[in-house]
Order: structure tokens, then C-alpha cells, then sequence
């Protein structure tokens, strides 16, 4: 998918379009998190794609409510200037109880076009 290496890089070095749509997640403000995305963007999570603004706001208010959980941002990386990983430990009332999910997002125009949630 792309050749560069990740870089670690802090938390508080992430684009602030990603810092505004993870605290917006974290605190369940789902318009600020729409905000934060491409009107065309792409949400993969859990094998399943969220296409488009109206589709992503659909899974960020189910997400919201499904499950009960904490989230802590753990590390993140920079792949390149378009592409960042945020790393997230989970633990909550969902199936397995305790994750490390890493949030692999695609950048356009200063907003997320693509995210992918995966283990």
C-alpha cells in the first residue's frame, strides 16, 4: 500500500483534523466527528464499509450506543504527510472485552477520506 515505514510520533503531533474527530469520538459529539471527514469519505470497521458522510454519521451513532467502553490513545505514527496510524486500547462490555485497535486514516484536503479500524 505505500512504501514508507511508519515514524512514531506523540499523540499530540497528529494532524488536528484527526485529534478533533478522535476526541469527538471519544466524547460521542457526532457532529464534530462528521466534521472531520471528506463529504465522499470511506469508514471500514469490523469488515464493514460506511460510504459518505450520511452512512459514517449512521455508524458513529450506533457505535455510540451498542457498546459501553473506554478508549485510550496508546501511539501513533506517521506513515507519510496524507497517512497517519492512531493506536487505541479499548476495553468495554463488547465481545472480548479488552482490544487494541489501530486507526489507519487517509487524508485529503485536511480531512479524513478514508479510515480503517482494524485489530
Amino acid at each position: 500500500m505505500h512504501d514508507s515505514q511508519p515514524q512514531g510520533i506523540t499523540p499530540d503531533a497528529l494532524p488536528d483534523v484527526i485529534t478533533r474527530y478522535l476526541d469527538a469520538h471519544r466524547t460521542h459529539d457526532t457532529a464534530t466527528a462528521i466534521s472531520a471527514f471528506h463529504p465522499d469519505a470511506t469508514v471500514n470497521d469490523a469488515g464493514e464499509t460506511h460510504q459518505g458522510t450520511s452512512a459514517i454519521e449512521t455508524w458513529l451513532t450506533r457505535s455510540a450506543t451498542e457498546f459501553t467502553y473506554t478508549i485510550e490513545l496508546i501511539s501513533a505514527q506517521e506513515v507519510d504527510a496524507q497517512h497517519y496510524i492512531a493506536t487505541h486500547h479499548l476495553e468495554g462490555n463488547f465481545p472480548g472485552g479488552v482490544v487494541d485497535l489501530h486507526y489507519r486514516f487517509t487524508l485529503n484536503c485536511g480531512l479524513i477520506e478514508g479510515l480503517l479500524i482494524e485489530p
